[in-house]
C-alpha cells in the first residue's frame, strides 16, 4: 500500500509538472534558452531608448548612439565576438516590457528602475545595475520655484509608464499637498508641452534632465531643482526564467566593471589577451578558466567585450563624462575603490 501511495505521488507531481510546462508558466520548451535563438538568428534584437541623448538616441542618419547603447553591443560581443551584430528597437517607456514579453526583443538596455513589482509581476527578470539614478525635477530657469515643494498645486508633465509618476504624487501626497500630473507616452511629448507652457515643470530621472537640458537649443532656459526625491536603479532586463540568458547579460555588465577594476581597457587588452602572468587577468581573458564555457560563450567572452566597448569608465566617459554636453558627474556610479557602488563579483 505504501509503494502504491508513491507512485501515485510521483505521477501527481509529473502531472503537475506536465501542466506547469504547457502552460509556460517559467519552464522553456525543451530547456531552451533566449541565447539559441539570439545564436541561431545570428544577430541580437536589443530594445533601447531614441530619445535620451547619452543614454539612447537615434540621430538623423538612424545610427543609435548612447551609454545604454553601447552595452547592447556589448551582449552581441559576447555571444558572437563581433558588436555590430545587433538590431536595435526603439522603445517607448510603455511598450518595453511587452516588447520582451512578446518576443519582440532580446534584452531592453533602456534607463529602467528595478522594482519587486516589476520584477515579480511583469514577467522580466533584471541583469545587474549599470546606473544608478534618482528622480529629479526641472522648471524654467524664471520660474519662482526653488525647491520641489515650493510646485504644490502646480502641473507636473512627465512619462506614461513610468516610476515617475507614483513617485512625484508619493512625495506631495505625503507632505499632504495637492498636484496635477500630466503623462505622455513619448518625453518629446513631455519637453514640448512644457515648453507650450502646459506643465509648471517635467520630473524624470535626473540623468534624464540633465541630458534633455544640456542638448537643448537654450539650455539656459531650464533649471535643475537640486532634491532627489527616489532611488531609480536602472538596470537591463531579460524575459523571466531564462537563467542562462540572463547571466549572459549579466555578465557582460559585470565584465566592464571588473575590466575598471583590474585597469584593463579597449587599449590594452589586445595584449592582455596574448601575454599576461596575472592569475585574474589570465581568467578574465580566458587563457585560464572556464567561465565562457559555463555561460554558452567563448573562453574569451570578456575581452570581446572589452575590445569592442571598452570598460565601465570608458563607456561612461564617452557618452556622459566630462568631455560630453551632459558632463554627469560619477558619484555612485564611480567604482567602489573610488566610493561608488560600481562593484564586480569576480572572475573565477
Amino acid at each position: 500500500m505504501k509503494h502504491k501511495k508513491l507512485v501515485i505521488g510521483a505521477l501527481a507531481l509529473a502531472g503537475i509538472a506536465t501542466s506547469v510546462a504547457h502552460f509556460g508558466f517559467g519552464v522553456a520548451q525543451g530547456n531552451t534558452s533566449r541565447l539559441d535563438t539570439v545564436k541561431k538568428r545570428g544577430k541580437l534584437i536589443c530594445g533601447v531608448n531614441a530619445t535620451v541623448p547619452g543614454f539612447g538616441f537615434l540621430d538623423s542618419s538612424g545610427k543609435f548612439s548612447g551609454f545604454d547603447v553601447d552595452f547592447c553591443r556589448g551582449v552581441a560581443a559576447a555571444v558572437f565576438g563581433d558588436a555590430s551584430k545587433v538590431d536595435f528597437v526603439s522603445l517607448t517607456a510603455a511598450a518595453r516590457f511587452t516588447a520582451i514579453q512578446s518576443g519582440e526583443v532580446d534584452v531592453v538596455f533602456r534607463n529602467t528602475t528595478m522594482t519587486s513589482s516589476r520584477d515579480g509581476d511583469v514577467g522580466v527578470d533584471f541583469g545587474p545595475v549599470n546606473f544608478y539614478d534618482g528622480q529629479g525635477v526641472m522648471v524654467k530657469a524664471n520660474s519662482p520655484a526653488k525647491r520641489i515643494l515650493d510646485l504644490a498645486g502646480a502641473t507636473i508633465c512627465t512619462n506614461q509608464g513610468t516610476t515617475t509618476e507614483q513617485n512625484i504624487n508619493d512625495y506631495f501626497r505625503q507632505r499632504k499637498q495637492q498636484i496635477k500630473v500630466v503623462t505622455y507616452q513619448d518625453f518629446n511629448l513631455v519637453m514640448a508641452a512644457f515648453d507650450q507652457g502646459r506643465c509648471d515643470a517635467v520630473t524624470t530621472d535626473a540623468s534624464g534632465l540633465a541630458s534633455r537640458k544640456a542638448t537643448s537649443a537654450d539650455p539656459d532656459n531650464y533649471r535643475i531643482l537640486g532634491e532627489i526625491i527616489s532611488k531609480e536603479p536602472l538596470a537591463p532586463f531579460v524575459a523571466q526564467n531564462d537563467s542562462k540568458w540572463r547571466d549572459v547579460v549579466a555578465w557582460t555588465v559585470y565584465a566592464t566593471i571588473y575590466a575598471e577594476e583590474i585597469e584593463v581597457n579597449s587599449r590594452n587588452i589586445a595584449e592582455s589577451r596574448k601575454n599576461t602572468t596575472d592569475p585574474a587577468l589570465r581568467r578574465f581573458v580566458g587563457l585560464e578558466g572556464t567561465s565562457g564555457k559555463g555561460f554558452g560563450l567563448s573562453p574569451d567572452f570578456a575581452a570581446d567585450v572589452i575590445q569592442a566597448i571598452g570598460n565601465y569608465k570608458e563607456i561612461y566617459d564617452r557618452n556622459l563624462g566630462p568631455k560630453t554636453k551632459l558632463n554627469i558627474p560619477r558619484r555612485l556610479n564611480a567604482n567602489y575603490e573610488q566610493g561608488g557602488l560600481m562593484y564586480s563579483p569576480p572572475f573565477r
